[in-house]
């Protein structure tokens, strides 16, 4: 499995999730002042969702700031989304802002910290998903 990143607020439910699937993974720190981690290569994020109950400030702050930067957002192949079911329509919302500001797929979306199913998901889909090969022409 190709690299991850990832933003966990405090509640750790994010951290939790990634950690359960294994493998490389960078966290971008909640701290707005921290270095940014710099991936070196293509990379998924995996990113919660904090919407007021219209969907305002679905994305992190400090997600938005780790993207603000090109040589980042020029990395990114995929975004998994995490949330809370309990926000009805905004459930998972940030992977949908995410996915249409950097033209990327949303992959997945999961509760809280995820269900074993939900890890086993992630953990074949990404496999399959890093296995791919894209043919482009010029």
């Amino acid at each position: 499995m190709a690299g991850l990143v990832y933003f966990s607020s405090r509640s750790g439910n994010t951290a939790r999730f990634v950690q359960a699937l294994g493998g490389p993974a960078q966290r971008i720190a909640v701290a707005m002042d921290a270095p940014l981690p710099m991936p070196l290569a293509p990379f998924v994020l995996v990113c919660p969702t904090y919407a007021d109950g219209t969907g305002r400030g679905a994305v992190p702050k400090q997600v938005i700031r780790f993207l603000n930067d090109p040589v980042r957002r020029g990395l990114i192949r995929g975004v998994i989304a995490g949330g809370n079911r309990n926000f009805g329509a905004t459930f998972a919302r940030a992977g949908d802002v995410i996915a249409r500001k950097c033209n990327i797929p949303v992959l997945y979306r999961f509760e809280l910290a995820g269900s074993e199913t939900d890890i086993a998901r992630v953990r074949a889909g990404l496999n399959t998903f890093w296995g791919m090969v894209c043919l482009t022409t010029a």
